[in-house]
């Protein structure tokens, strides 16, 4: 038998070389290589067709290949991206409320202080859009006289010179107001022409309580400015203590609510503007002196 025979009637000894020999090396190499090759693209598939799971399960393994580590660096690195982008709008978020809540606050405290924003203008306005609105305004003087007439001058004197000023009476005039309330104020009236200030008070006291009176002492002058018809007045009132003489009490005057005699130890709770409460302090220091006055006078309260 020649050499061709034997070497095909032999494959066993030819198979266990393969597996040791070189030849048989290369060949497994070549198998392995060829393994290596379709466990990475099944690799490869798997991680396409799982998503983030495989990503997870293949984050481990960085020895397979150069494709499998560039995957790897990738994927995490997205990842990160991802996280520290949502910590970023998180942070934003949270920097934005903040700077709200500053802003909310200096809003607030500018509402307070009247520097600036909607509450802090909304009663009074501007005060220099009001300055200058009432700079190009017409302004327009007028002069009122009234007063308190009096009631029981001398007979409020005791025999021992003290006065008892809850047997003093005044007549003050009410108001309704546009809330309705009730408003005491003393009667008044504008000075007509050629016509002095304590004809004035003596006239306006009879017009709007009924009650005729004699001026007999000064009381006190008030001013104060306030804007009418787009024109801003400066307006002044002369007061004065006026005697009764006559007449009853009456509400004919279409602008008095109502009329009625107020003791002078009740007339300054019962004034509504306090330019006028002054005044019946005034009133309330003078009248005793006016009363024994009065009382040394021999005058005394018709009845």
């Amino acid at each position: 038998m020649n050499d061709k025979d034997e070497r095909a009637h032999r494959p066993g000894p030819r198979q266990a070389t393969s597996g040791s020999g070189a030849p048989g090396a290369s060949g497994g190499r070549r198998r392995r290589r060829g393994r290596g090759r379709s466990q990475r693209g099944t690799g490869t598939t798997t991680t396409a067709s799982t998503g983030g799971e495989a990503t997870a399960a293949s984050t481990p393994r960085p020895a397979g290949g150069a494709e499998g580590s560039r995957e790897a660096a990738t994927r995490p690195r997205r990842r990160r991206r991802r996280q520290g982008g949502g910590a970023g709008s998180t942070t934003s978020q949270r920097s934005g409320g903040r700077r709200g809540q500053r802003g909310g606050g200096r809003r607030r405290s500018a509402a307070r202080s009247g520097k600036g924003g909607r509450g802090g203008n909304r009663r009074g306005g501007h005060p220099r859009k009001n300055a200058a609105a009432a700079s190009h305004l017409d302004t327009r003087r007028e002069t009122s006289a009234g007063g308190l007439v009096v009631s029981g001058l001398a007979e409020a004197v005791a025999t021992d010179g003290s006065v008892d000023l809850s047997r003093v009476y005044v007549a003050l005039i009410g108001r309704l107001d546009r809330r309705r309330r009730l408003l005491w104020s003393m009667p008044k009236g504008h000075v007509e022409l050629e016509e002095d200030h304590r004809t004035t008070a003596q006239r306006e006291v009879w017009e709007e309580t009924g009650i005729s009176g004699e001026v007999f002492a000064d009381l006190g002058t008030i001013d104060y400015w306030f804007v009418s018809e787009g024109v801003r007045i400066h307006k002044t009132v002369h007061h004065y203590l006026l005697r009764y003489v006559d007449g009853y009490l009456n509400d004919e005057d279409p602008e008095v609510t109502e009329v009625s005699w107020i003791p002078v130890h009740q007339l300054i709770e019962h004034l509504a503007y306090a330019d006028e409460r002054k005044l019946a302090r005034v009133a309330h220091d003078i009248l005793p002196d006016l009363a024994r006055a009065e009382k040394r006078a021999g005058r005394h309260t018709p009845r």
